[in-house]
């Protein structure tokens, strides 16, 4: 079970379904929030427009019992002085809390008007207007302690000031959002007027909106969750499938095969063709590698069998035993051996010594003593063409084996030189010989490599001289190769970066 939520496929379907998860939520926060900010808008619009049309009519000294709104039951209106006595209300408004002053109505419905019997209001009922205001305009935060004692008998005060509550009508207690407006009754003075419009309604679409995202938020979360496992498993097919094709590679080691490309331009498709660039390249190393092992072991035997063919018949008759003969056996053997080992150092990575310095004219004239038939020119004009950066002895090796091919293909004459080119110094090593074929130029660069002509010329190589002194020029950042001179000879061309 852990290996399944282990898989891309797992950690895809649970990441996509937590981002989703955390956008639905915040979208319906945010939903919630515009809703209920909305629904309270329109609740203090009306509660407003209730509160100045009571206080418009009280403006106008309408009678008490007159106003308007006072039968509203969408809407509760209460009336209040200066002192927090209650002068008039919706009729069986029993309590408002949380808005301002909590003023019950504790007289009889008599048909009197309040205005003409104050003391009927909260005296009578044993309440402390002052108590319940308190507590209650804290509550609300609707009642203002600087009363607009500004304002002129007939006048409205300008402020509207809002605050949630709740009222009791008849028995029914129910959430209200209030508005407050002072007023200057012309024979009562100031009053405050406090209208109340329902968030029944906004609570009831808060609740029916939190409902439906509380059953669609879970079964959309499946439905994503389900949709992405499905598509991620159709997107990883391929990658399965080439996990699948390189275990079977590994298990029976065959490098021949190749794993299936998707007919796709994305990143699955790419990944196979890489894949198979990197099969294709294994394979010819691993070729390679068995064709230098097989012919390594073909090179190595001719000398070994000569030699102990010569030790065996010194050994059964001394007097015939060809000493200088083995001796030139061994030291073929010696630098078969060594030239092994510097392909297998070379093939492990190993590169010119950093910081190292060395000069080519100069090499190339310590390479040529004792050649009598070389002749190293440095170009008019440049007695020191410039310094590579790299390895003194690997380099002296790519001069070495150059001349050493020249000498075996040259009629009389060697030519090696020396000059400087934009950004390199090149080193050229001519012979008067019959060349290269063009078709050739490239494959006598491989190892174990000798053409027939060479074969039947050959003193003791094995094929590896020009190899090892390509591969040695690239360690270098140079390049190394081969084309007809002038007089048809044979024209090796080393160039290597200058520092």
């Amino acid at each position: 079970m852990s290996r399944r939520f282990g898989s891309v496929r797992a950690r895809a379907t649970l990441g996509a379904t937590f981002v989703v998860a955390v956008a639905l939520l915040a979208a319906g926060a945010a939903v919630l929030l515009s809703l209920r900010s909305s629904l309270t808008g329109q609740a203090d619009g009306q509660a407003e427009r209730s509160a100045r049309t009571v206080a418009a009519q009280l403006a106008l000294g309408t009678p008490y019992d007159k106003l308007s709104s006072l039968d509203d039951d969408e809407r509760v209106v209460q009336v209040v002085d200066a002192n927090g006595g209650q002068v008039a209300a919706t009729e069986d408004l029993e309590r408002i809390s949380g808005a301002g002053p909590s003023v019950p109505r504790a007289q009889e419905d008599t048909g009197d008007d309040p205005a003409e019997e104050p003391g009927q209001d909260a005296g009578e009922a044993g309440e402390d207007p002052g108590e319940n205001g308190g507590e209650e305009g804290a509550s609300g935060g609707l009642d203002d302690d600087s009363a607009q004692d500004a304002l002129e008998p007939g006048e409205i005060g300008d402020e509207t000031r809002f605050g949630d509550g709740s009222a009791t009508v008849d028995g029914d207690t129910a959430d209200y959002r209030f508005a407050a407006v002072d007023v200057r009754d012309p024979k009562k003075g100031l009053l405050t007027v406090y209208a109340g419009a329902s968030l029944a309604a906004e609570q009831s679409a808060v609740r029916t909106a939190l409902t439906v995202m509380l059953i669609g938020f879970p079964l959309l979360l499946a439905v994503v969750a389900g949709v992405t496992w499905l598509v991620t498993r159709r997107a990883l097919r391929p990658v399965e499938d080439i996990r699948r094709e390189m275990a079977a590679i590994t298990a029976a080691a065959e490098l021949t095969r190749r794993v299936p490309e998707p007919d796709t331009h994305d990143e699955v498709a790419r990944l196979a063709r890489t894949t198979n660039e990197t099969l294709a390249a294994l394979e010819t190393s691993v070729e390679r590698q068995r064709r230098f092992v097989a012919d390594a072991s073909h090179e190595l035997r001719s000398p070994i069998a000569s030699l102990r063919t010569q030790l065996e018949v010194g050994v059964a008759h001394p007097g015939l035993l060809d000493v200088p003969g083995a001796v030139e056996d061994t030291v073929r053997l010696q630098r078969l051996a060594a030239d092994l080992l510097l392909l297998a150092r070379l093939d492990a990575g190993e590169g010119p010594v950093a910081g190292a310095r060395v000069d080519p004219a100069a090499l190339a004239r310590e390479e040529a003593a004792g050649r009598p038939e070389v002749t190293v020119v440095v170009e008019p004009g440049e007695s020191a063409p410039g310094e590579v950066a790299g390895s003194r002895g690997q380099l002296g090796r790519v001069l070495a084996n150059l001349l050493d091919n020249a000498h075996r293909h040259a009629r009389s004459a060697v030519t090696v030189t020396v000059r400087r080119a934009v950004g390199q110094v090149v080193v050229e090593v001519a012979d008067d010989g019959d060349g290269v074929p063009e078709a050739d130029r490239e494959r006598i660069f491989e190892r174990f490599v000798r053409l027939d002509d060479a074969r039947g010329r050959d003193d003791g190589g094995a094929g590896l001289g020009l190899a090892i002194a390509r591969d040695v020029a690239v360690r270098h950042g140079g390049t190394l190769t081969v084309r007809r001179t002038p007089t048809g000879g044979a024209l090796f061309e080393l160039r290597l970066p200058t520092v």
